[in-house]
């Protein structure tokens, strides 16, 4: 049976993450991938010329400026780098009403589109802005590492005792909180739940304030960046760092069990049988699928209370798009949302993401076509009891409805389509692993901020958790948060 200082389940950002910084420390690392190539949902695929993300390709934390450029900070931690493509707007959107809005990366220039749709709420879209960008602020002149860690809590305390204060005031809020108190406008308060729910899948009263603060304020501060040859390419870039610095990685690793003695994790073990010791676990799986799956224990009280806070986020059903250039109008942006009404934006198939990473990185599609990756929410039960058949026929007639609602802003986009791929929450349960294809965890109610998300060690000894599961949730910048923190704790029990 072979020995490890550390193990890590999966090969998604946050376990790539934890692994990196471990073995940067010279820790023993070993990563267990079941799938063929790293990355998760933040992985890749390639088809007849193009090269598509599998999931989104609007990427935060790619700056070189403050503390908050996390995936630049995971890369230079094992000798690597990437060249990136910066985006001038991180979403166009489309919503009811004929609300048509740009989030520009020039922070003055987005402002002024929102005071001219809201003209009588000019001074409390300022007041909330500031108040996100206090937020950032504060997280932008410390280290983000293991809350768990007190020596580490102290030291940034005495390093900057006003940013810590300003945190704690923050933690139990969400943004509808603040939101409310600053804006009245009906029509501005459901925009910002769309601000929201395009990367946290809640809308305001359900979104902490500590997250919001980071979204919208970096988009502005270190600003979308997207990297050379896909967003797979970070991943890859993270394993040969990996490797480079004595990690291992084994793809086709199917981890079936993790082995406990007592209430101690000591092993796991693979679908053929094969055994590997570690001192430390960690699951870069979600916690449905670790202590339903992979753990045969009764589930940890803590992990029940957890599950009384959080229920799962809907899948997604996508379209992943090869289109003739001639498609897509001048001055056409990278990134979309679209919203007819605003009674469905958290309805099965109600929101629509668009992903266009070819405007940044021609070299994904062919000399005169472009990726169009367009997702929408969708619930694994709306995929249940068909036959082969039936699943072909659904998906083919959900992709239709799809790109109709896309011809709106795409004209011409049925005609102009050269290659389509479907997935649904099924194809993401059985390429990702993901319990029933989910996205992450969310709130079943409000909750105070996120003083209910839990941080990496779990109530098995040993056992650690990684990946949107854990403080401080959903997203690549976030998820590599959490592999700086969860390497920092284990690197501390270590004694290193």
């Amino acid at each position: 049976m072979s020995k490890y200082d550390v193990i890590v389940i999966g090969s998604g950002i946050g376990g790539l993450v934890t692994a990196t910084q471990l073995a940067a420390k010279g820790i023993k690392v070993l990563v267990l991938e079941r799938y063929l190539i790293p990355g998760g949902s933040a992985g890749y695929f390639e088809r007849e010329g193009y090269r598509f993300d599998v999931g989104a390709s609007m990427i935060f934390g790619f700056g070189t400026e403050g503390t908050t450029n996390l995936l630049t900070r995971a890369l230079d931690a094992v000798d690597m780098k990437m060249e990136t493509y910066a985006d001038p707007v991180q979403i166009h959107y489309h919503l009811p009403d004929n609300l048509d809005l740009k989030v520009h990366r020039d922070y003055d220039k987005y402002l002024q589109e929102l005071y001219a749709r809201f003209p009588d709420e000019e001074e409390g879209i300022k007041k909330f802005y500031d108040e996100c960008w206090k937020v950032f602020n504060c997280l932008n002149t410390m280290e983000l590492l293991s809350l768990e860690e007190v020596r580490y809590l102290t030291r940034v305390f005495f390093q900057h005792p006003l940013a810590c204060l300003g945190l704690v005031k923050y933690l139990p809020l969400n943004v509808g909180d603040i939101a409310r108190k600053y804006i009245k406008n009906p029509e501005l308060l459901k925009f910002i739940d769309m601000e929201c729910y395009c990367w946290s899948v809640v809308p305001a009263d359900k979104t902490p304030m500590i997250n919001a603060g980071m979204v919208f304020s970096d988009r502005h501060y270190g600003g979308i960046n997207y990297p050379k040859g896909g967003v797979g390419q970070i991943a890859l870039k993270l394993v040969e760092g990996l490797e480079n610095h004595g990690g291992e990685i084994h793809y086709g690793a199917r981890v079936t069990e993790i082995v406990t003695q007592g209430n101690c994790a000591i092993a796991v073990r693979l679908a053929d049988g094969t055994e590997y010791q570690a001192d430390r676990i960690v699951s870069n799986a979600t916690r449905w699928d670790t202590f339903e799956k992979l753990i045969e224990k009764e589930k940890p009280a803590k992990e029940k209370r957890w599950e009384n806070n959080y229920k799962q986020s809907p899948s997604f059903l996508s379209l992943h798009l090869g289109v003739d250039a001639k498609v897509l109008p001048p001055n056409t942006e990278c990134h979309h949302i679209i919203l007819e009404n605003w009674s469905n934006l958290e309805a099965e198939q109600g929101t629509i993401f668009v992903s266009i990473p070819t405007l940044l990185d021609p070299s994904l599609a062919p000399e005169g076509y472009h990726i169009i990756h367009t997702f929408t929410p969708s619930y694994i039960d709306y995929w249940k009891g068909l036959s082969g058949q039936q699943y072909e026929y659904k998906k083919e007639e959900a992709a239709g409805r799809l790109i109709e609602r896309l011809e709106k802003i795409f004209p011409g986009l049925d005609v102009g389509l050269d290659y389509m791929e479907i997935g649904t929450p099924r194809t993401h349960r059985r390429f990702l692993n993901r319990d029933n294809g989910t996205y992450g965890p969310i709130p079943r109610r409000k909750l105070k901020g996120l003083l209910s998300m839990p941080f990496n060690r779990t109530a098995v000894k040993n056992l650690y958790c990684v990946g949107d599961s854990t403080f401080p949730g959903q997203g690549l910048n976030a998820v590599a948060f959490s592999g700086f923190s969860c390497a920092h704790r284990i690197a501390v029990d270590l004694g290193y």
